[in-house]
């Protein structure tokens, strides 16, 4: 009885043995195994083996990871204190070097990617921020996949969610805006009067150069305002009436001189005594 029962326990713990010997490693994961402390291969996906107590072994994912950093406070080159949300996307591309040359590399990858956050936002201005978020994210990117490349990690993007500033920053940048905006609409009023003036002169130049044209100009000027309902009345002289009528005012003008030194003559002849 006492053999059976230590056959039973044999037979128990060798199951336990063979069941804990083989490991599935899923097509998206790699297993990183070790000899008794010391590195023996990567595991490939499928049914695989790892004899207990002797050799151990660690899973690595290698699907793509997106970290949500928690927000960071940075002030920018120009003094501005600002609040930064980003999420990094990175992946293991090299399974050995992730366990081996790094403890916890995606703890390491998350404070890695909050510190170079910080400086990159300390080393621009509040514009450059707001208006730069894609070449800032880019920079943080490559930053971070240098520093990341002998631990065996890919980044993949980084990405800047928010930028959140203190209210009366916010109002500062308000009435900046409307103020930019006010300018641009001075600036688009006084091209539109210069384009205006310049084809009203432009006009005034062709009238004087071409014959008839200004004749024709007024009696399209007439034509429009006979469709106008008012009683008003309006009376057309021809450019050469009131020329003429210029000359004829220059000619009387001229004339009255001569006339009057010829009366003012005799009548002082007429009052002299004998």
């Amino acid at each position: 009885m006492i053999m059976y029962t230590i056959l039973g326990v044999l037979a128990f713990v060798a199951a336990v043995l063979v069941l804990r010997t083989f490991k599935v490693v899923k097509e998206y994961e790699r297993g990183v195994k070790f000899m008794l402390g010391k590195f023996v291969a990567v595991l490939e996906p499928g049914l695989r083996t790892v004899i207990p107590f002797i050799q151990s072994w660690e899973r690595v994912d290698m699907r793509v990871k997106a970290v949500d950093l928690p927000r960071q406070e940075s002030i920018t080159r120009d003094n501005v204190t600002v609040e930064v949300d980003a999420v990094i996307y990175y992946r293991v591309r090299d399974a050995k070097k992730a366990i081996l040359e790094v403890e916890e590399y995606s703890y390491a990858v998350e404070q890695l990617a909050q510190t170079t956050m910080r400086n990159i936002v300390g080393e621009v201005d509040l514009d450059a921020l707001l208006a730069e978020r894609e070449r800032i994210s880019r920079q943080i990117r490559e930053i971070i996949d240098e520093a990341t490349d002998p631990w065996g990690i890919e980044v993949q993007s980084v990405e800047l969610k928010d930028i959140i500033l203190a209210e009366n920053m916010k109002r500062v940048i308000a009435r900046q805006a409307e103020a930019e905006r006010e300018r641009r609409a001075v600036t688009i009023q006084a091209e539109g009067e210069l384009e205006a003036a310049q084809n009203m002169a432009d006009a005034a130049n062709t009238l004087n150069d071409e014959e008839g044209a200004l004749h024709l100009r007024t009696l399209q000027t007439l034509n429009s305002l006979s469709s106008d309902d008012s009683n008003t009345v309006i009376f057309a002289v021809p450019a050469e009436a009131l020329r003429a009528l210029e000359g004829i005012g220059a000619d009387d003008g001229a004339a009255s001189p001569d006339d009057a030194s010829s009366v003012s003559a005799p009548a002082s002849s007429v009052g002299a005594p004998e």
